[in-house]
Formats: structure tokens, C-alpha cells, sequence
């Protein structure tokens, strides 16, 4: 099976991230699009089983396959968790709705770390190149803004309108360094403090996320 028809034969949900989401886009802005697939269950039958994960066929299109979403889930990985609340959702098919009414199930503790964590560490590798992108700056910004809001909220900010002129202010250099520096230091304090009153669980609900993919792949088998 090409793995460009898993995608478009087998996708249970597409959703639009990326600035376009964000409410951040411009003019030039790329439509970035991510997807979760099931593949045929008979196709893990075989010594090469299906991949992970599919880029295309669409520009700026990434899809995985529902196990390895799963996993990237419960491990907090940002990219992954926001496409569970990204507002603009393309296609979504029954088990799709399975999925995201099962979302809060992959929230937990770990998001502190891999937000902050993540964000951190592409700072990092700005300040040791000496080359601070403005784009990448406010990105990084509004990780730490969705992170933020998962800790206290429970669930990640997509949507940044109320964050908007600001980072679009970073974006494109108007904001001093001295004050991009403190809204970071901030934001990181912020998160910090979080974890004292935060409503989220030390750890996901692995058994939860466990009957989800079982469900699928019992399903991938009786559906045509």
C-alpha cells in the first residue's frame, strides 16, 4: 500500500495547525496541515509494518499513524496535544471523535516539562548561534503561552487573539530584547508556580488511551 493512500484512505482526523490556528497568519502565511491515520491492521502482519508517519501528499501536510500519535500524545509532545484543539478541524470521522473526546486523557504533568522544556532549549540554541529569528522568537513565546494555559486550565491555547499584537510585535523586531527577555522569564516563572495549583494528573490515563487503540484496530479488521 502507498503510504500516500493512507492518508487519503484512511485519516481519521485532519486538523490546520501552525499560524493559520494560531490566529497569528499573515498574507504569506503557509496553510500547515497535520492528520492522524489508522493503517489496516493486517498491514502490521508483515515483517515491514506500516510507518509512523506520512508527509503529503499535500504541501506542508504530516500525518502519523494513530499508535505513534498516541504515543507522542501521552509523552506531552506540544505539536501533537494542540492538534487535539486546533479550532480549524478539516475531517474528522466517528473514530476521529473518539479520539478527540478522549484528549483530556493525554494531558498530564509531563507538559510542564515538554513545553518548557522544548521552548527552552531552542532559546538555547538561538543565544549559542547569536541568531535570534523574530519568527522563531514569537513561536517559542506563544509555546510557552499554551503551555501556561494547559498547567492552569487544563487543556493548551491554541487561539492567541488575546496575545496577538504582542506577538506579532516580536515577530517583527518592534518589541525591545530587553522586554521579549522578561516576558520569557515570566512566562517560565509562571509555569513553574503552576504546578502548586495545577488540575492536571502526575500522569496521563495510559488505560484510557490503551482501549482507544485497541478499539481501532479491532475496527481497521470488520470495516472495508
Amino acid at each position: 500500500m502507498a503510504p500516500e493512500s493512507l492518508v487519503t484512505d484512511h485519516t481519521v482526523l485532519a486538523v490546520v495547525v501552525g499560524s493559520r490556528a494560531y490566529g497569528l497568519d499573515t498574507a504569506a502565511s503557509d496553510t500547515d496541515r497535520r492528520g492522524v491515520f489508522v493503517a489496516p491492521t493486517e498491514l502490521f502482519w508483515h515483517l515491514d509494518g506500516p510507518p509512523t508517519h506520512v508527509t503529503g501528499p499535500l504541501d506542508e501536510q504530516f500525518s502519523w499513524e494513530f499508535e505513534r500519535f498516541c504515543e507522542l500524545a501521552l509523552a506531552a509532545n506540544p505539536t501533537v496535544l494542540e492538534c487535539l484543539w486546533s479550532p480549524l478541524v478539516e475531517k474528522v470521522t466517528p473514530l476521529g471523535q473518539e479520539l478527540l473526546a478522549a484528549r483530556t486523557a493525554f494531558v498530564s504533568l509531563r507538559a510542564h516539562r515538554s513545553f518548557l522544556g522544548y521552548a527552552d532549549s531552542q532559546f538555547r540554541k538561538m543565544e549559542n548561534h547569536g541568531a535570534r529569528n523574530p519568527k522563531h522568537v514569537m513561536h517559542m513565546l506563544r509555546l510557552l503561552l499554551s503551555g501556561l494555559h494547559l498547567l492552569e486550565h487544563g487543556e493548551p491555547l491554541v487561539r492567541m487573539d488575546q496575545h496577538r499584537d504582542r506577538l506579532m510585535a516580536v515577530r517583527a523586531g518592534d518589541l525591545p530584547l530587553e522586554e521579549v527577555a522578561a516576558w520569557r522569564a515570566s512566562l517560565t516563572a509562571r509555569m513553574d508556580e503552576a504546578l502548586a495549583r495545577t488540575p492536571l494528573p502526575a500522569e496521563p490515563d495510559r488505560a484510557r488511551v490503551d482501549a482507544l487503540l485497541h478499539s481501532a484496530r479491532r475496527k481497521s479488521l470488520t470495516e472495508p
